[in-house]
């Protein structure tokens, strides 16, 4: 006797539904410690959103690419006027005014933004002739689509989210064709501007997150605590680690924003280099199956969509774990589906469905 399985199950993307769903649980199993053994406040919530999360991505994956099209750029102005109802009425964390609380979650818009930017700019440069790519038509764009966001990010002033926008867009840039002059250019008036930027656009407390970065011994017990706890606790965890719920830097709380930014730390002091070698192999695997799926798309919208989305994804994960290491500054970067909150998790789940949604329409080209 055959047992046949529905083709709407069996083309489900179920490989990476089982990489997200692990990060997910790691995640919560993470939560559940640094709140001292206990589900609330973090390790429940997780649980749930993620839950609904992954039934609304799991939706948007038997949705064709296509419908998408038409929604596109009202959901980039709807994003910016979230991004200007912050700045207005938002709430305050973490220094910045970036928050709109919604009651059951915090929405942070400058995550939306960057989904629905990515997705406006992958349209854009379908639509465009391929020779008119390197033409200033193909620039100016996708230039005035980003930087309306970013100086709103900015504004915030979030300059760790708006730098993350800023990259994103310059990888998907990059993969439409645009010439590798623009960004050498680009690179040298970096290098110009920077210097400049912190003197005269820095808040006091950013300028210490950068110097602190450069040398975190320098204020061990101020501005360099968070990257020298972390320091200890990544230390502390051997190969092996210390047992679960034993980790000391975190149940004695000297390991700040250990739900958020440093879970890492609190889950590697815990679990070992064994544990966090797990974390990223998971981590690696979801952005090969990201790629995967953007090289095998038929059309140009969806494999820049594809292809974005998963550069995104490994701007996220990368700077969160250099940070936590001391090889970036500490920008207030979560790390996706392992760290609590609703907004990051939001946006990477849309991600995953629009990816599931493309990948559907791959199996179906190949049959």
């Amino acid at each position: 006797m055959h047992f046949h399985v529905p083709a709407a199950i069996a083309n489900q993307s179920w490989r990476a539904i089982a990489i997200v769903t692990a990060l997910a649980a790691i995640g919560a199993v993470a939560l559940y410690s640094v709140a001292g053994g206990s589900g609330s406040p973090w390790a429940v919530t997780h649980i749930m959103r993620f839950s609904v999360f992954l039934t609304m991505a799991l939706v948007m994956s038997y949705i064709p690419p296509d419908t998408y099209k038409p929604l596109l750029i009202p959901a980039y102005g709807a994003s910016l006027v979230l991004l200007l109802v912050v700045l207005a009425i938002g709430q305050i964390g973490g220094g910045a005014r970036s928050w709109i609380n919604l009651g059951f979650m915090q929405l942070q818009p400058s995550e939306l933004v960057k989904l629905t930017l990515l997705a406006v700019l992958a349209r854009f440069f379908e639509m465009l002739p391929p020779r008119a790519t390197a033409t200033f038509a193909g620039i100016w764009p996708p230039v005035a689509l980003t930087l309306v966001p970013f100086g709103l990010i900015a504004m915030q002033p979030d300059l760790g989210t708006a730098m993350l926008l800023l990259l994103s867009v310059v990888f998907l840039t990059f993969l439409a064709g645009l010439p590798l002059r623009l960004y050498i250019g680009a690179g040298l008036a970096a290098v110009v501007v920077i210097p400049l930027a912190y003197f005269y656009l820095l808040l006091p407390h950013q300028q210490r997150r950068v110097t602190i970065f450069l040398n975190p011994e320098a204020d061990p017990l101020g501005a360099g605590y968070h990257i020298t706890q972390s320091f200890i606790a990544i230390g502390s965890g051997g190969l092996f680690g210390k047992g679960y719920l034993q980790g000391s830097q975190s149940q004695l709380h000297y390991l700040p924003e250990t739900h958020t930014d440093f879970i890492f730390p609190a889950f590697a002091e815990e679990w070992g280099v064994v544990g966090a070698v797990v974390v990223i192999a998971l981590f690696w695997l979801l952005l090969r199956w990201g790629w995967q799926v953007a090289r095998s798309a038929t059309t140009r919208f969806e494999q820049l969509l594809a292809a974005g989305l998963t550069c995104s994804l490994f701007l996220y994960i990368s700077i969160n774990l250099l940070m936590v290491t001391g090889f970036a500054p500490v920008v207030g970067i979560p790390l996706p589906l392992v760290s609590y909150g609703g907004s990051a998790m939001l946006t990477v789940m849309l991600s995953l469905g629009l990816l599931m949604s493309i990948d559907r329409k791959n199996r179906r080209a190949v049959r």
